[in-house]
């Protein structure tokens, strides 16, 4: 059984809702002062994130590394803006992550605005964009 592009976007797309999601609640948890249960919550979304991602590139490389050719030029074009926002967004996490738990609040608040800015590109790239 194979599994085709548009099956890998749209499990995509809703794995980004669900940490999503995680995230939002992540940020409910800080705003009522709940800050361990903040960053339990920011843990499991760094984890499903990592494992979508890791998941991605397996079946992107290894497993069919053809599978998005049926993309036209325009939403190659819509992928390549997806991914302007998704790399760093994968880049900063794992520092904001580190700052977080080692309680580093000024560098940690800083990556946080930044991973925000570029998770929201994200969500609006990957949800809206991609089909």
């Amino acid at each position: 059984m194979a599994i085709t592009g548009p099956e890998v976007i749209l499990t995509l797309k809703i794995a980004v809702s669900a940490v999503t999601l995680l995230l939002l609640a992540s940020l409910v948890a800080l705003l009522r002062g709940n800050y361990r249960l903040h960053g339990r919550i920011n843990v499991v979304f760094f984890t499903l994130t990592l494992i979508a991602l890791f998941g991605l590139e397996v079946v992107v490389r290894y497993w069919n590394p053809e599978i998005f050719d049926y993309f036209d030029p325009q939403t190659k074009r819509r992928l390549m803006i997806h991914l302007c926002f998704s790399v760093p967004a994968a880049i900063v996490m794992p520092a904001m992550l580190y700052t977080g738990l080692t309680h580093r609040r000024g560098l940690h608040l800083v990556l946080a605005a930044i991973f925000g800015i570029l998770w929201i590109g994200t969500c609006v790239t990957g949800l809206v964009f991609l089909h």
